[in-house]
């Protein structure tokens, strides 16, 4: 048999074990990539562009409020547009990474949309432009103050903002910068195949491997998966090294001092709370991943565990595969127990095909929840694989996708959450599905076990974010002093590991290299600390939830309806929560610690 049949074979034996795996149909948004709906839509938002700016430039200030809102709502009809169609290409690309033709037609789509949001640039520049009393007055009629939060969050970038010339170029070359690095990382790791004692294997079917029972199993995965990174290595560290350098040049340029305020004021989070919840972390990890790793290491017998048993499941831990049919009843389940409403949403993904769970070759790797427009719906990517883990992510994506649906009529301008809070739904989500499963558990080992995943997830989310978050303070500071090599990077990887993960985890040489293929890294620069914002933000949602369960579930969906229209401190406020007191973050930390506590007590 030969190596490309055995591999055939083995996933035809997992996929009988899953049972039939929903594959996505994209035709809800177009009927193809040549369709004539997609051209027409294409060509019509160039003449709503157009058109538009010939009405509109350098008329807004002079607007009455009435005409201020119905030019809004222009925008907005042709920003749908032009999301419709980059949605369509980004989930095509996706699912197949590899196919040089759905490349060329993501890069084309790309280039129409920037050409036609090139017209329309203007308006959000001249926006801020206009005098506050001037603005204050137009936003005083119903047309225009419907959009205010918009407004707000738009003229938050004022001080940030270039002269409309500088604008249209940043914009213009983005396809042949950024993006283009961002799809060379893309296809560089979609392309990657590992050979692996004579099986040729994909990215995620080597991950996989790394929370197999087998120790030996995972050791030689980790091996694997670190020579292979290594080979490209070079590439990697050029794509890191030139948007690290990009990214300082128009912080210079827009006058943001620290590396991660972009992505502070984007999130609408003031840099002294990403401070706090950082240094909050950092200083409980000795009672968190420290503490939790050293006792993991006594399960296994040994001093320390080697970083290819961090992730592996305990002796005595259930490693049968979850087929598809099961974790789809208990995740709906679990959501249908908080708010039946909100199940009632999550079933429409799997009564229609908005999801596509299959690993499969040249398909994006982990997992994410594509909004796409508020006129269509969200789509769901997952590999599922049959863990336990697999059915959290899947928990984890469905809140992604309920919360878009909940949020999709405040329309395109308003639907989408900052990233601190848009992980919210997610995480919760998580935790209704854990807290039943756990409650169906009487099986003191097994409750055990399924403590200890919980554990170890909450880590990964909350310690392992935050490091990931330092690792990127640190390469970007370094970056400003000159270019980086590869081992420079990894050096900085390894120092931040170490002091995250604690004493009682061993790395090899090749860990140094597992930073490679982190894609937040380059598609989102300082994404990641919304991981832990929103796992300690539904750490303390959820005490205030078992405090207090009556009503909560409507205000929970009240909150998540609100979109990018209220800031976290107007949407924790029902809840008696606030974000801004470092003793919020103390609060999330503190459950997360609490289950090390249980298992402490349990061992």
């Amino acid at each position: 048999m030969t190596t490309a049949a055995a591999n055939d074979t083995n996933r035809n034996l997992n996929d009988q074990v899953l049972g039939h795996l929903p594959v996505w149909d994209l035709t809800d948004m177009y009927p193809g990539k040549e369709s004539p709906e997609l051209s027409a839509d294409l060509d019509r938002a160039t003449k709503d562009a157009e058109a538009f700016t010939r009405r509109y430039k350098g008329k807004l200030a002079g607007l009455s409020g009435k005409a201020l809102g119905v030019s809004i709502a222009e925008y907005e009809a042709i920003d749908e547009v032009m999301g419709r169609v980059i949605s369509y290409a980004q989930l095509m690309y996706a699912g197949n990474l590899s196919d040089p033709d759905v490349g060329r037609f993501y890069q084309t789509m790309q280039e129409r949309v920037n050409d036609i949001s090139a017209h329309i640039l203007f308006f959000a520049l001249e926006l801020n432009e206009i005098a506050d009393k001037v603005l204050a007055k137009q936003l005083r009629a119903a047309e225009a103050a419907k959009y205010r939060p918009w407004v707000d969050d738009t003229r938050l970038f004022r001080p940030h903002q270039l002269d409309e010339a500088i604008e249209r170029l940043l914009h213009d070359k983005q396809v042949a910068g950024r993006s283009a690095w961002n799809r060379l990382f893309d296809e560089t790791m979609a392309d990657m195949r590992f050979d692996h004692q004579g099986k040729v294997l994909t990215f995620e079917e080597v991950m996989n491997m790394l929370s197999n029972p087998d120790e030996g199993v995972r050791k030689a995965a980790a091996e694997t998966l670190g020579l292979e990174l290594q080979k490209h290595a070079r590439t990697f560290s050029l794509i890191t090294n030139t948007l690290a350098k990009d990214k300082e040049i128009e912080d210079k340029w827009r006058h943001f001092k620290r590396p991660e305020s972009s992505r502070n004021l984007a999130n609408q989070v003031e840099d002294e709370v990403v401070d706090a919840l950082n240094k909050a972390v950092q200083e409980a990890c000795p009672t968190l991943s420290h503490r939790y790793y050293a006792i993991k290491a006594k399960w296994f017998g040994k001093d320390q565990l080697d970083h290819w048993d961090r992730n592996a499941p305990l002796p005595e831990a259930d490693t049968s595969l979850i087929p598809w049919a099961q974790a789809t009843e208990t995740v709906l389940t679990a959501y249908g127990e908080f708010s039946t409403d909100l199940a009632d949403i999550g079933k429409q993904f799997f009564d229609n095909a908005w999801i596509d769970a299959p690993v499969r070759e040249g398909k994006s790797s982990g997992a994410f929840a594509h909004p796409t427009v508020p006129s269509a719906h969200p789509y769901l990517l997952l590999n599922y694989q049959g863990k336990t883990r697999d059915v959290m992510t899947l928990a984890h994506e469905l809140g992604h996708g309920c919360h878009q649906m909940l949020a999709a009529p405040q329309g395109t301008l308003m639907a989408d959450t900052p990233l601190t809070l848009a992980e919210t739904a997610s995480v919760f989500g998580e935790m209704l599905t854990f807290r039943r499963m756990l409650r169906e558990q009487d099986d003191p080992a097994k409750r055990k076990v399924m403590l200890a995943g919980k554990v170890e997830d909450m880590l990964n989310t909350v310690v392992r974010q935050i490091a990931f978050f330092n690792f990127e303070l640190r390469v970007h500071t370094a970056r400003r002093q000159g270019e980086l090599t590869a081992e420079d990077i990894c050096d900085i990887w390894m120092s931040v590991q170490t002091e995250s993960l604690g004493p009682a985890i061993r790395f090899d040489y090749n860990y140094r290299w597992y930073w490679t293929y982190i894609p937040h890294f380059i598609h989102s620069p300082f994404y990641v600390y919304a991981y832990a914002f929103g796992d300690c933000l539904v750490n303390s949602l959820y005490a205030v939830y078992e405090q207090a369960s009556d009503g909560f579930a409507e205000k929970y969906l009240d909150m998540l309806r609100a979109g990018g229209t209220l800031r976290h401190t107007e949407l924790l406020a029902p809840f008696g929560l606030d974000a801004s007191d470092p003793a919020f973050w103390q609060k999330g930390i503190s459950v997360v610690s609490g289950l090390i506590d249980e298992l402490e007590a349990i061992d």
